[in-house]
């Protein structure tokens, strides 16, 4: 779990109290808003294809919760306000940016001090002369084609072919569509590889993991279980954000088995319950390990999140 950022808003004057009452202080995320959350941010990536945002889905929202101290703001303009994962304070806008009046978009700047994430075709509709609008690096989804993991072809992803084929070679593979049924099997994965990367209980994204194991269907996860020679070896659960565009949530194998995280991916990719043209691994937070392993499997493309804020205006 990545420390929670502190974020304190003083009001700088009677215009940003205004604004900030506009939206109250907001309810934590619970699962009976998973409908409501759900609805409005589909409306959000409709038409989005595979430049959906990763971050824009009612379950990764409710996972991630307390890592960005994520709360509900209700009303005629609905957002989500909490802390990026570099202490930004921010607001997910849950309506159309580039319909909302400019007074809108001003109060949800002035009480929550920037908008994000959003994507390029709603970032586009701000004037950079009067707003702020920039992105981080770390922030940028991994998208490859799915094709890529069903074959490793070519000569920059021999490594993770002639690691796959290494493992096929040397243990019987077995892979079983998630069900809760198996929760004991992944939380077996899960402690392994916390110990594998010598990582103590509640460290990474253990606690979302576990809930995600437990909550999988409620939650709009699928996966699989696999073993090696009988033995558990790994899970994938992944979400899909849009028609054939998944998103991989988490995906943990066992450092026993060496190969087991490409043949993961390469068996999602060809045997998901539905097709998958596009996958997603999410942002890389800026750790340096992570960069480099996302960027071994070659993406086709890094999607921008946006962030925007007020720029200072002339009297």
């Amino acid at each position: 779990m990545v420390p929670r950022p502190v974020c304190v808003v003083v009001p700088a004057d009677a215009l940003h109290m205004t604004a900030a009452h506009a939206w109250g202080e907001g309810v934590v995320l619970t699962r009976e808003l998973a409908q409501t959350l759900s609805r409005l941010i589909q409306q959000r990536q409709a038409g989005l294809g595979e430049q959906a945002l990763a971050d824009l889905s009612y379950s990764n929202l409710w996972l991630f919760r307390r890592a960005h101290d994520y709360r509900y703001h209700a009303g005629d303009w609905p957002l989500i306000s909490g802390h990026t994962y570099d202490g930004q304070c921010h607001a997910l806008p849950l309506f159309d940016v580039n319909a909302a009046p400019q007074h809108v978009i001003h109060q949800v700047l002035e009480a929550f001090g920037c908008l994000y994430p959003l994507c390029a075709r709603d970032a586009q509709g701000f004037d950079p002369a009067r707003y702020g609008v920039s992105q981080q690096r770390d922030d940028d989804d991994y998208l490859y084609p799915a094709e890529q993991f069903r074959r490793y072809a070519g000569r920059k992803l021999q490594k993770k072919r002639n690691l796959m084929t290494q493992l096929q070679a040397q243990h019987v593979l077995s892979a079983e569509p998630y069900t809760v049924a198996l929760q004991a099997q992944g939380l077996q994965v899960l402690d392994a590889w916390l110990h594998d990367k010598g990582k103590p209980l509640g460290a990474a994204d253990d606690v979302p993991c576990r809930e995600a194991l437990a909550l999988a269907p409620e939650l709009g996860l699928e996966g699989f279980v696999y073993k090696a020679d009988g033995q558990v070896a790994g899970f994938l659960l992944a979400e899909e954000l849009q028609p054939g565009v998944w998103v991989v949530r988490f995906a943990k194998g066992l450092a026993a088995f060496k190969g087991i995280a490409q043949y993961m991916f390469h068996h999602f990719a060809s045997a998901a319950p539905r097709p998958v043209v596009w996958l997603n691994f999410e942002q890389d937070m800026g750790l340096a390990n992570f960069r480099r392993t996302k960027l071994s499997y070659q993406p086709a493309a890094l999607i921008a999140k946006w962030r925007i804020s007020q720029l200072p205006q002339d009297p």
